[in-house]
């Protein structure tokens, strides 16, 4: 027996021998490694390192854990020549220069932070409100600012209140997709806008307050500057991956996944949509005709049919667009010309019924109209609800709600209303809420045929059954929570965002009780929400750089720190995975972001 043990022996390690240098090849997990540190805290935890390769549009960001250490996958970075930046407020990065990614073995690089000489640089508009000190509500108005710029354009400037009377009046001539990179002027204001003394009143009001904390009197700020902590513990978990855009003046205000794969996006500033292969980052533009040279750029309010097919607003372009996306061509809808003038403004297309009878719907913003367009013969009609309102009388029709029949519903932010265009009849009905200028503004139905939408200025949760024409309504917890929409979920909880008081709100319409979870984080201003199918609820920030997820069965709230200033609108989460993960556009970064949870 000895000698075949010696040759199982023998034979055992002339395979391990033959299997060493194998061994020797195999790939490391991780493709680039390292400590981050600084002179002042050592090693430092929840720090944002992010690696791009040289000639590359693909940005990849993971975070420092609690012992400093940062790790990039094997499979997220492939071989090459990178150049890294980080993001910890406070801090820059001593250059490491350019980093060597290879195939099989981890590059060991560490990091060394030093002190920032221009911290009003690097904070965030979140953080500007922070600082500033004034009462809430006087910071609430700078929400409105942080949609076209940053606080720091303001605060930096040396105006007076007097010159910022002037700035306030040429910019108020603006379309809504302007900023820094792109201004576009409106033709006209929307006929039925706050004007005359009224607007000069709110105006002056605001540049009274601007004045008073700018650089208007002293050289430098007079009040000291609060930042945020950096993120830990589950925050760091994290990996995010940021697609640059051809162009710096490409606003991809919505984002959404088709069922291929393929991410979309609308440029809120520009004539065309794209498309994105999120494997390679390669974009293919689709340019939509230009209908109104001259006129403002840019689309809104993406949405999809039953067939998969691109829908949206051309805003003062003055028409809604479809794209099909097997034929790859776009069929344009105009309004009738009497409608079709300079404060024309077409924002929120509504197809999702179009299937019921071949026609759809759209708001005008410019006019407070509702058209409803035929898709066999173009045709359009036109219906005016508040055609006979009184000198002054403000109403915008905001969002257009079909039903299962293909009536259209419809909010008026500017006051109080819920209304209907019959779609049999074409008879218009409107309901005042219970609530006195409550200002409804985004809404769902669901499938029992029930209008669910926030009352912006009413500080509630709205309900309107289309069967039983009657409203129910819940006021929010929270003072001046200012709801921006009412969505359901599979549980038959209804979710709300606040863009004031920084909570996500839910609702449950059975018991009548709310429950509230507030940001980590002041100033969140949450635009926008969506449920994932583990049940966490995204939402994102247009002045914090975060993106926040919320378990509503723990209460436990996770944020994650993006890379860079990121102006986030509407969030889409993809359920396609083992884990969810959640896409934006940076409205004002030319760039699209996925964010992947690792836990």
């Amino acid at each position: 027996m000895r000698p075949k043990t010696l040759l199982l022996i023998g034979t055992a390690g002339l395979v391990a021998a033959l299997l060493s240098p194998l061994r020797s090849e195999t790939p490391s997990p991780a493709a680039l490694t390292g400590v981050v540190s600084s002179t002042e805290e050592g090693p430092m935890e929840g720090v944002m390192v992010s690696a791009k390769k040289n000639g590359g549009t693909i940005t990849i960001t993971v975070a420092s854990d609690q012992n400093g250490r940062y790790t990039f996958p094997r499979n997220r970075l492939e071989a090459g020549q990178y150049a890294l930046r980080i993001r910890a407020v406070g801090y820059e990065l001593d250059d490491p220069g350019a980093v060597e990614v290879s195939p099989a073995k981890a590059a060991a690089v560490d990091l060394k932070l030093h002190k920032a000489q221009n911290l009003a640089a690097q904070i965030t508009n979140a953080e500007w409100m922070m600082s500033i000190p004034a009462t809430d509500q006087q910071k609430g108005m700078l929400l409105n600012c942080v949609q076209c710029h940053t606080l720091e354009r303001i605060l930096r400037s040396k105006h007076d209140a007097a010159e910022f009377m002037k700035v306030m009046e040429r910019m108020g001539t603006y379309a809504n997709q302007s900023f820094s990179y792109s201004v576009q002027k409106r033709k006209a204001t929307r006929m039925l806008e706050e004007r005359g003394d009224q607007l000069q009143k709110t105006r002056q009001r605001q540049a009274d307050f601007l004045a008073a904390y700018n650089l208007s009197t002293a050289p430098s700020w007079a009040y000291d500057f609060k930042t945020l902590p950096r993120p830990k513990g589950s925050g760091t978990k994290v990996i995010i991956t940021e697609y640059d855009l051809p162009r710096r003046t490409i606003e991809p205000h919505d984002v959404i996944l088709d069922a291929d794969g393929n991410v979309w996006y609308s440029s809120f500033g520009e004539q065309a949509v794209g498309k994105m292969d999120p494997k390679t980052g390669k974009i293919t533009e689709y340019t939509i005709p230009v209908q109104k040279p001259g006129w403002p750029m840019g689309e809104l309010g993406l949405e999809t049919d039953r067939a998969g097919n691109l829908w949206f607003g051309m805003t003062y372009q003055a028409g809604v667009a479809k794209f099909d996306r097997k034929t790859e061509q776009f069929q344009i809808f105009h309004p009738p010309d009497e409608y079709n003038k300079d404060m024309t403004q077409i924002n929120m297309a509504a197809p999702q019924s179009s299937h019921v009878d071949g026609k759809f719907w759209s708001q005008n913003n410019g006019f407070a109209v509702i058209h409803r367009y035929d898709l066999a013969t173009g045709k359009t009609e036109t219906f005016a609800p508040f055609k006979d309102s009184k000198e002054g009388e403000n109403h915008n029709i905001y969002d257009v709600i079909p039903d299962a029949q293909n009536n259209a519903y419809f909010t008026d932010f500017a006051q109080e209303h819920i209304g209907r265009v019959d779609a049999k009849t074409g008879a218009i009905s409107l309901w005042p809420t219970p609530t006195k200028n409550s200002a409804p503004r985004r809404g769902q139905m669901d499938a029992e045929g029930r209008i669910w939408f926030g009352e912006y200025r009413g500080n509630r949760i709205g309900m309107f059954d289309t069967k039983t024409e009657k409203f129910q309504e819940w006021q929010a917890p929270t003072p001046f929570s200012a709801p921006y929409d009412g969505t359901m979920d599979k549980t038959g909880h209804v979710w709300t965002g606040s863009m004031t008081t920084d909570r996500v709100i839910r609702l449950d319409p059975k018991t009548e009780k709310f429950q509230e979870w507030q940001a980590p984080t002041p100033f969140s201003a949450p635009y926008d929400g969506t449920m994932d199918k583990t049940g966490h609820v995204w939402t994102g920030s247009m002045t914090t750089d975060r993106v926040i997820r919320l378990d509503p069965k723990t209460g436990k709230m996770d944020e994650y720190l993006l890379p860079r200033s990121t102006n986030i609108r509407r969030v889409f989460v993809d359920d396609r995975g083992a884990t969810p993960a959640l896409w934006v556009g940076n409205n004002h970064g030319a760039s699209i972001v996925k964010l992947e949870p690792l836990d």
